[in-house]
C-alpha cells in the first residue's frame, strides 16, 4: 500500500511512479544529516531509497543548484567508486514545489566520537585507511563527462575562493577578525601550482560517510551538494586539517572526526601516503591545502555568526560559532607558523 501524508507526496510518488519505475512508493520521515537539504527516506517495493531537496521554504536559485551539483558528481561517481548510486532528478516545481533527486539507500552508521560496539581494538586505524582509499578512488574518476558538462571552474578554484570570501568577510562584519585577513593573505601570498583537476567534494570528512556496521570500513561518502572540480588536496586537506588534533587545545568544530584525536589514531603523514598511493598523486603542497581548509571553512561559517549576531537565526549551532570560528583560525595561524620554521 502506498503510504503519503500531503498532496506534495502524492505527486512526488505518481512522478517516482512514472518516471523511475517505483510501485506501492511510501515517502516517509526527514532522515538525520544532510543540514543544508531535506534527505527523505523513500519506499518502494523495488527496494530502499533517499530523496534529496532544499528546505521547502527556500526559493534560492543555489540550492537548486546545490541538488543538481549533486547528481551529477554520483553520476559520474557510479560504479567507480563508494556514494549512493543515482536514480532519478527532476527539475520541474510543479512536483513538490522544488526540484529533487533520488539515490539508492545505503545502508550504514556516521561516526564521530565512538565507534559501533562490533569494531575491534584498530578501529581508528582500519577506518583511517578506509577513509583515504575512497578519497583516492574518488579521486581517480574520470573527470570528462562532468568537462563535458561545464561542471566546474576548477582553474584558479583556490585563489577565487579565497578573494572571494576575504571581500565578503570585509563587507559583512560584526566583530574584529584579524587573523581571517592575516592568514588569506598568507594563502595568497603562498600559493601552491595547482594540480591535475579531479571531482571533490569540498566537505570531506568522516561525518560525511557511511560506514559498515559490522566493520570500520567506508560504504558510501555522501552529501555532495558542494562538489565541483578542482585540486584533491582541497578534499585531502580538508580532511587532514580535522584529523589527530591536540584535543587539550581549543578547537573549532571539535566534535568532526573526534575519534582521531587520540595517541593511537595514525598521523597525517601517514594518512596522506596512503591516499597518494591510492590516488597516484603526490601530496606535496598539503600543508598549504591544510591552512587553506581551516581558513576557508571558518570564511564560510562566520556567515552563520553575522546572522546571529544580528538576531536573524538561533541555534546551538550558531552560537558556538562565537568560539568555533575563532578557534578555527587559530589553529590555521598554528599552522602557517609551524609552516615557517
Amino acid at each position: 500500500m502506498r503510504v503519503v501524508t500531503s498532496d506534495a507526496d502524492t505527486r512526488l510518488a505518481d512522478w517516482l511512479c512514472a518516471n523511475a519505475g517505483l510501485h506501492d512508493v511510501g515517502i516517509g520521515g526527514q532522515l538525520a544529516g544532510g543540514n543544508a537539504n531535506v534527505t527523505r527516506l523513500v519506499t518502494a517495493r523495488e527496494g530502499r531509497f533517499v530523496l534529496r531537496h532544499p528546505p521547502t521554504e527556500t526559493v534560492s536559485d543555489k540550492a537548486a543548484a546545490g541538488i543538481s551539483r549533486e547528481f551529477a558528481a554520483i553520476s559520474a561517481l557510479a560504479d567507480h567508486a563508494p556514494a549512493p548510486r543515482p536514480v532519478a532528478y527532476c527539475d520541474d516545481p510543479q512536483v513538490i514545489g522544488q526540484p529533487f533527486a533520488l539515490s539508492e539507500f545505503v545502508d550504514g552508521v556516521t561516526i564521530t566520537d565512538a565507534f559501533p560496539d562490533a569494531y575491534g581494538a584498530d578501529a581508528t586505524a582500519e577506518i583511517g585507511r578506509s577513509l583515504m582509499e575512497t578519497l583516492g578512488t574518488i579521486h581517480r574518476v574520470d573527470t570528462a563527462p562532468l568537462h563535458a558538462q561545464g561542471f566546474g571552474k576548477p582553474a584558479g578554484f583556490a585563489r577565487r575562493q579565497i578573494e572571494r570570501w576575504l571581500k565578503v568577510r570585509a563587507d559583512n562584519a560584526v566583530r574584529d577578525l584579524p587573523l581571517l585577513t592575516e592568514v588569506g593573505e598568507w594563502l595568497l601570498a603562498t600559493l601552491p601550482a595547482e594540480g591535475s583537476p579531479a571531482i571533490i567534494h569540498c566537505d570531506f570528512h568522516l561525518d560525511n560517510c557511511l560506514a559498515g556496521r559490522e566493520r570500520p570500513e567506508v560504504r558510501a561518502v555522501i552529501d555532495w551538494e558542494m562538489a565541483t572540480l578542482g585540486d584533491p588536496l582541497v578534499d585531502l586537506g580538508l580532511c587532514l586539517f580535522f584529523w589527530k588534533r591536540d584535543p587539550a587545545a581549543p578547537l573549532g568544530f571539535a566534535f568532526v572526526q573526534a575519534i582521531s584525536n587520540h595517541s593511537e589514531a595514525p598521523g597525517r603523514a601517514e594518512m596522506a601516503e596512503i591516499w597518494s598511493l591510492a590516488s597516484g598523486r603526490d601530496h606535496a603542497a598539503l600543508a598549504w591545502h591544510i591552512v587553506f581548509s581551516a581558513w576557508r571553512l571558518a570564511a564560510i561559517v562566520e556567515g552563520a555568526w553575522v546572522l546571529c549576531a544580528q538576531g536573524k537565526v538561533s541555534s546551538d549551532y550558531a552560537r558556538g560559532l562565537e568560539y568555533d570560528v575563532p578557534n578555527l583560525l587559530r589553529e590555521a595561524a598554528t599552522l602557517v607558523e609551524e609552516a615557517a620554521r
